[in-house]
This record gives C-alpha cells, structure tokens and sequence, in this order.
C-alpha cells in the first residue's frame, strides 16, 4: 500500500469513529496495567467480566498486595492462564511499590522491566494512558496489516515498525484503536466482511467475501 492509500486507509477510519477507545475497562492507570496483563489470550469481554468486581475492591498496588495472590486467583480464574497471570499481577504490584512509589511509569523500559510486561502491554499503556504515539500489535492488528497491504511483516515487530514508518501523523495515536477494532469487527479470521467494509477498493486481500445473501444466492 502506498504512503497516499495509507492516509486514505486512515482518514475512513477516523470518519466512521472520530474518538475510537479501548474496550477493556480500567478505573485508572494501574488497572489499565493489570487488565492488559490479564488479556493476553484472552478476550476483552472475557477480561471486563471478571475485572469489574476486582476494580471496585481493588485500584492501587498495595491494595492488590494486600489482596494476595490466592484472593486474586477467585476474581480472574475464568480467565485463560489465569494462575501465570495471578503470580505476574502481584509481582508487578510489589515492583510498582518498590521502584516507583506505587505509579506506573511513563517509561518503556521501566514499563518492560516489571513481571508480564512486554513490549504490546508497554504500548498499550503508553498509548491509552499516556497518548503516546505507540502501535501495539495483537493478533487483530497483525491480520489486518498483512491482509489490507496496509503494513506486511512476518512478525509482530516487523508489522509494528512498517505501521510506525507509514502512518500519517494525525492518526499516530488513535492507530492502534483503529486497527484492532476493524479486525476484531469487520476484518474478522475466518470470514472477513468485505461486502461492508469501508477499505473494500483499498485492500489487497483477494477474493473479496461477498454479502451473505449473494452466498446463499449462488
């Protein structure tokens, strides 16, 4: 895709939902943290489900110290790894208290250094809580980058980087949001909606899917 199909590809996006959010719920920085901690392979509706009775109790590191690892684990076991997650949430809790006064830093490599965090987390939280113009690739992001043309890489940081290069500077901060709402709700895995995606001419992805009347008609 072209530098000019690529601010196209952007300026639809930002026509159809000016103000995009994340659709995981957080009460503030902290709980932003965990509750993408706890959204690696999983759902965010999965994620808000067990998060919301949590988040009500629980919204600093110490509280979430003093709650324990065993009390955690009874909010959030529906969700996927929930044991791995509950040990990396609390670990992190107790180095948010120890390196940083019990804030969450507005730093990548400090975001990095705490337990569960990666690079997609650091970025999400940058982005969302900080504006920062970060790209953090999930699986929707992935899919949509390789599939439109819009940024081709065979690994996340390979799409994460063609996406930093070619994204026009008035959309760099809502991006990530664009991208994985179109993947999670129109360019979906296993049967993209091509017949009502506003990207139709734009996209190189071949053959289109057409409209499920037209399927049921042939």
């Amino acid at each position: 895709m072209t530098r000019r199909e690529a601010a196209e590809f952007y300026r639809r996006l930002a026509e159809a939902n000016p103000h995009p959010e994340t659709e995981l719920e957080s009460v503030n920085v902290y709980t932003l943290l965990v509750a993408v901690v706890l959204s690696a392979q999983a759902t965010d509706a999965g994620v808000n489900r067990a998060t919301r009775a949590l988040f009500a109790a629980v919204d600093t590191p110490a509280a979430m110290v003093a709650l324990g690892e065993e009390g955690l684990k009874r909010h959030i076991r529906t969700i996927g790894l929930f044991n791995t997650k509950a040990k990396n949430v609390i670990a992190l809790s107790e180095a948010l208290i120890a390196r940083h006064g019990g804030a969450v830093p507005r730093d990548r490599a400090a975001l990095e250094a705490l337990p569960g965090v990666g690079r997609k987390t650091a970025n999400v939280v940058l982005n969302v809580a900080f504006g920062e113009e970060t790209f953090a690739v999930d699986t929707h992001i992935f899919r949509v980058g390789n599939r439109t043309g819009l940024a081709r890489g065979k690994t996340v940081l390979a799409v994460e980087k063609k996406l930093d290069s070619i994204t026009p500077a008035p959309f760099r901060v809502h991006a990530h949001h664009w991208l994985i709402l179109h993947g999670r709700y129109v360019c979906k895995a296993r049967r993209p909606e091509c017949w009502r995606c506003i990207e139709h001419d734009l996209c190189a992805f071949r053959p289109k899917t057409p409209a499920p009347a037209t399927r049921a008609a042939a």
